[in-house]
């Protein structure tokens, strides 16, 4: 604890003055307080949590163009592997990797076609999905580019932060807890949201993204430097875009996209729904 102590010289000259009973006790008043300090260490000092505003920004965000990426739910390059039972709600894909590497979907939990780079029917499978991985790569890189002159860094966890529209950065890792997310448009129609991550993004256990202000998951994009993961029964919003890996744990929620570029996608039990725009 530190205390800041004014004219300590005239506090004693006038104590010297004083006579009798009250120079007495007025001794054993500065004697008691002299103690309660010799108690405290200048490194003491009580710090409240430092509260982060995050200022509005000037500088319009265009949308990431996910071009053919954008009708997938998932997609991934070395596996996607299941727990069931999810509910997954729009196409998967994998490429470069084959068929026997989408593991542990049972027939009722995709509303939407698994497709794998070594289909032969329909003709025209594998150009499809290298196309796809393309455009993820294009899309990857163009949200990995994007400045700004009023970006916004942010560091650590971010859990309790009301995020505006405009662009973020962070040079290190992110996570979600401690607190819920939320992501206010403001009002703006098609307010876009774009994150820049230098490597990973994580959730914790129940956290969740609110969206507000006309917030659209469609108009959140993730990118991601190595890999994410979501914890169990956490609620998200935003596509990911991550080079490496994504994994959800058991009951995560999803309205967005998952999308790696270079390795898996793991899930259990969970319900991923691609947004509507």
């Amino acid at each position: 604890m530190k205390m800041k102590i004014k004219n300590r010289k005239t506090y004693l000259i006038k104590l010297i003055r004083l006579t009798g009973t009250q120079r007495r006790m007025g001794l054993l008043v500065v004697f008691s307080f002299f103690l309660f300090l010799s108690g405290c260490s200048k490194d003491d000092t009580v710090v409240e949590p430092a509260s982060r505003v995050i200022p509005l920004q000037t500088t319009v965000q265009a949308t990431v163009n996910l071009r053919s990426t954008g009708g997938f739910a998932i997609l991934a390059g070395s596996l996607v592997s299941n727990v069931p039972t999810s509910s997954i709600t729009g196409d998967i894909g994998l490429s470069p990797a084959a068929r026997s590497f989408i593991t542990g979907f049972g027939l009722t939990e995709v509303t939407g076609t698994l497709y794998a780079a070594d289909d032969v029917s329909p003709a025209g499978i594998s150009a499809m999905l290298t196309a796809a991985k393309g455009d993820l790569t294009t899309a990857y890189n163009d949200a990995a580019g994007r400045t700004s002159t009023d970006i916004v860094l942010l560091s650590g966890n971010i859990g309790g932060l009301t995020l505006t529209p405009g662009l973020y950065k962070s040079s290190g890792s992110l996570e979600i807890s401690s607190g819920d997310l939320t992501f206010d448009a403001k009002g703006i129609t098609n307010a876009v949201f774009i994150i820049q991550i230098a490597s990973t993004l994580n959730t914790t256990s129940g956290r969740q993204i609110i969206l507000s202000g006309g917030a659209k998951a469609s108009n959140i994009f993730w990118q991601v430097g190595t890999s994410a993961t979501l914890g169990t029964t956490s609620v998200f919003k935003g596509t990911i875009m991550a080079d490496q890996s994504i994994s959800l744990k058991t009951g995560a929620r999803v309205e967005g996209r998952l999308l790696a570029r270079i390795a898996a996608v793991n899930l259990a039990g969970n319900t991923v729904v691609k947004p509507t725009l």
